[in-house]
């Protein structure tokens, strides 16, 4: 790769990305130097503070401004959308960035023939949309396809096969890494580490991301899967991973929100990573004295003896706190031990072979609970499934699902209007999650100048955005994950239930910036291996060479025409660089595309969505 420092002229480009975002933030401007510099970097990564982000506002508004008030918009196009302040461009280009993962060569028209409002509704119905070539696509990537006993029988636990050859784990490690990586020339063999289970299924959903039609419900994918976050490296949810957000979370992220929730809590995944598994009434291990099942021995020999067992929380204070009510929901912490207790012997049956959900009523807590001031003595499962009825109800789980989502796709800290009309369509469907969504995009606040470019691109969503608007023809996405995990983003990989945030001064630090540049003009430029850009026939035979149609082509086609004055001029300015132009003859000269479309992804404006 071109070194940075060495295509943008003493960090001359640098300068100028630094201060569009952030012209407060003046100290962090020398870690940006020594990166750019290939010098090493010890500190300068925080993140920087929300009001840094404002730089943004008002280059892109005065150029608003500029081009006068839009024209109202054909009814053909936009339906019952109440759309008044962005042109037509505008629109339909907010909407396949906010709703999807951003536009594709000759997506603009293609919307504009077909209309915003019914390509939105389309969106709102993926089960009507087939896509065949797509999922021709995912061949190459069995393992996301297969279930968790087969990703067990196919990709075993290395503990299992190591125990079973009489080796060590780190021995069998070793042999397989060496069956992967054998000496060149030799064809490697196809891995069976767990690994590989990981990076197929990363793949696989950076390849949804850039090559679905479903745009709307791989962005709902993503939103749901983050909300009910699993860890991928916790042991054996790295196998349970697939069919959670295939066989749980995708096809519900349009119904009804209470089928969803409960999806999640019987989902082997989650009780594997919250511990509730284990979870069993103290005084259980006492009554199976003399409980009639006793001599059978226990459902699942991969669980501690009951005795051993105790009441776990994890699931009763998370449900609550991220899934459902929210930090301000109004819940106690004798509410979190009676849910609980509602939820004991929800646990796994078969867990290293066949792992499927089970209820074990010989550990369940059978005496009667209050959780929210509401008695629960449904008994057995029924304690559960009692408690998700009253928090999926609850007025104050609508307005935190409300508020997520309009975070997720309005912008960080939306106005309360579209919230508020989006929790009192939560109400009203009972948890109809489709009519959520469509109560947010039928908001005037949706289309508002102010939403417009508003958001701030999480490191997945600027690589796929990129691969889509440059057409990119992937054949292996694996370079393009490990550019999301170098930009800060590793998939499957967020520890806490949190998941990953979904704020723009938690992606945008020092180290982030340049590596963003660096990915773009690396995609650009066809040097990530298995992606390939062809950019001449996007901008044109001129563009070719002429430098400065280059650039005015590149910002209209990728950009939309929409920089602001100092993006223009310091892009301007790189057009007789060496690396851009070279002089081939007395009257010719030739372009380089690739670094030109990557310095105008790596601009501020290609930063938001």
């Amino acid at each position: 790769m071109v070194r940075v420092n060495q295509i943008l002229s003493g960090c001359r480009f640098v300068t100028w990305y630094w201060h569009c975002l952030f012209p407060k933030v003046r100290a962090v401007f020398a870690a940006i130097v020594l990166l750019s510099a290939g010098l090493p970097l010890e500190s300068g990564r925080e993140p920087l503070a929300q009001a840094d982000y404002q730089a943004l506002g008002p280059a892109r508004d005065s150029q608003n401004r500029a081009e006068g008030a839009p024209q109202a918009l054909d009814a053909s196009l936009k339906g019952k959308l109440p759309i008044s302040e962005l042109t037509e461009n505008e629109a339909i280009l907010h909407a396949l960035n906010r709703l999807g993962y951003g536009p594709r060569p000759g997506d603009l028209e293609r919307v504009k023939r077909i209309g915003l409002e019914h390509w939105i509704e389309r969106q709102l119905h993926p089960e009507k949309i087939a896509e065949p070539a797509f999922e021709a696509r995912l061949g190459q990537l069995p393992a996301a396809d297969l279930n968790s006993q087969a990703l067990l029988a196919t990709y075993p636990q290395p503990e299992i096969v190591a125990k079973r050859l009489g080796i060590s784990v780190e021995e069998y490690r070793k042999q397989m890494d060496a069956e992967a990586h054998p000496p060149q020339g030799v064809r490697p063999k196809s891995s069976k580490l767990p690994q590989e289970v990981l990076s197929q299924l990363q793949q696989a959903k950076t390849l949804r991301a850039i090559y679905s039609e479903r745009q709307l419900q791989g962005q709902l994918a993503d939103f749901w899967f983050n909300h009910f976050n699993v860890f991928a490296n916790k042991d054996l949810d790295l196998w349970l991973l697939a069919s959670y957000e295939r066989d749980v979370i995708r096809p519900r992220v349009l119904g009804r929100f209470r089928d969803l929730l409960g999806a999640t809590a019987k989902s082997p995944a989650m009780l594997f990573y919250l511990d509730n598994y284990l979870s069993a009434d103290p005084q259980a291990a006492q009554r199976l004295k003399t409980h009639p099942e006793k001599l059978r021995g226990r459902q699942n020999a991969q669980l501690p003896p009951v005795g051993k067992r105790g009441l776990n929380e994890n699931y009763g204070r998370e449900l609550m706190e991220l899934h459902t009510l929210g930090v301000e929901g109004g819940y106690t912490q004798q509410d979190v031990i009676e849910v609980a207790r509602c939820f004991t012997g929800w646990t796994i049956r078969n867990s290293r072979t066949k792992p499927e959900f089970a209820f074990d009523d010989r550990v369940h807590d059978p005496q009667p609970k209050r959780v929210l001031g509401k008695k629960i003595h449904a008994g057995g499962i029924r304690d559960g499934e009692q408690v998700l009825d009253l928090l999926a109800r609850d007025p104050h789980t609508a307005h935190h699902l409300a508020l997520e989502l309009a975070q997720h796709f309005l912008s960080d800290d939306p106005p309360d209007a579209p919230v508020d009309r989006m929790a009192a369509a939560f109400r009203k469907s009972g948890g109809d999650l489709r009519e959520v969504m469509r109560a947010m995009i039928y908001s005037p606040e949706f289309w508002s100048r102010a939403a417009y470019r508003a958001k701030i691109k999480t490191p997945f969503e600027l690589v796929v955005s990129a691969a889509r608007t440059l057409g990119a023809d992937v054949d292996t996405a694996l370079p393009l994950v490990n550019w999301v995990t170098r930009i800060g983003e590793p998939l499957y990989q967020c520890l806490p239930p949190t998941g990953y945030s979904d704020r723009a001064s938690a992606w945008v630090n020092s180290g982030a910036l340049l590596n963003r540049l660096n990915f773009a003009l690396a995609l650009a430029g066809n040097r990530v291996p298995g992606s390939q850009v062809q950019i001449a026939p996007l901008l044109g035979a001129e563009a070719e060479t002429d430098p400065y149609q280059a650039f005015e082509r590149a910002v209209n086609v990728f950009l939309a025409g929409q920089i602001s004055d100092s993006t223009r001029s310091t892009l301007e300015r790189q057009s007789a660089d060496p690396q851009i132009v070279q002089i081939k003859s007395s009257a010719t000269t030739q372009v380089n595309l690739g670094t030109i479309t990557g310095l105008v992804l790596g601009a501020p404006e290609f930063q938001q969505r």
